[in-house]
């Protein structure tokens, strides 16, 4: 797939992950749509970007859907990123008790629904383009973790989330072969995002330290890379990619 000229949805893209693959995306001549809940950067990185802006809870259909009507007014939307998300941690019983059962809830609404829900809004709107030469109508991209196969001590909610994005991957890229769209998933390890830059110092630098090679924290770049990859090369489908330095998560 050729990404000029097509239309792309990055959802948490005023930041992070999101940000920096909507820039990627953009410096290929594709246009973009941020759909983010955070107004003042989302605007701020839609307007340099020369895209568009709209506040989405992705949980939320009618939200969902006015992203998607904002992309198809741009042109041809080929594409869905999604990076919106959020990591709290508790533990199953703290020193508080019980874990918070809204904070669980919301954990799956916001990753995994969220994730969902503008996946199959968006792939309702590639159905009805015109193949590419490749036969192919769109391409998703959904942001799990490592998480998901070595949750820590702290991250039930986070890693069923992320556990769950991973195993719909298969099914929803079966679900839509026959409409030429493609539906993969990137697993990303310990990357230097606003989610971690917000722990203290010494926490990032061990993070980094654990992480067998290249002994650092992933970035955005590092991840849009892989986008980029996955949307170029027609044949990865169904399937999910480790990003991750070959780390496998400690208990804590």
């Amino acid at each position: 797939m050729d990404i000029q000229g097509k239309v792309f949805i990055v959802t948490g893209g005023a930041s992070g992950l999101g940000e920096g693959t909507a820039r990627m995306l953009v410096a290929n001549g594709a246009k973009v749509v941020i759909a983010d809940m955070q107004v003042e950067k989302g605007e701020a990185v839609a307007k340099a970007l020369g895209g568009a802006f709209v506040k989405c809870d992705v949980s939320n259909e009618s939200d969902g859907q006015a992203v998607v009507a904002q992309a198809l007014s741009m042109g041809k939307l080929m594409g869905l990123i999604n990076c919106a998300g959020i990591a709290p941690a508790e533990k199953t019983v703290g020193k508080n008790g019980a874990h918070n059962l809204g904070v669980f809830s919301k954990t799956i609404m916001v990753n995994l629904v969220g994730t969902f829900n503008m996946i199959r809004l968006a792939s309702e709107a590639m159905c009805k383009n015109e193949p590419e030469a490749t036969g192919e109508r769109g391409v998703l991209i959904s942001t799990a973790s490592v998480a998901a196969y070595d949750g820590q001590i702290g991250q039930a909610a986070y890693a069923a989330s992320k556990g769950g994005v991973v195993g719909m991957t298969l099914p929803i890229a079966r679900d839509l072969a026959r409409n030429g769209i493609r539906n993969m998933t990137i697993a990303p390890g310990i990357f230097g995002t606003p989610m971690l830059f917000g722990m203290p110092q010494e926490v990032q630098d061990a993070l980094a330290a654990g992480v067998p090679f290249p002994s650092r924290l992933g970035t955005p770049g590092d991840y849009a890379k892989l986008a980029k990859h996955i949307i170029e090369n027609d044949m990865l489908n169904g399937e999910v990619i480790r990003l991750d330095g070959a780390i496998r998560l400690a208990p804590k």
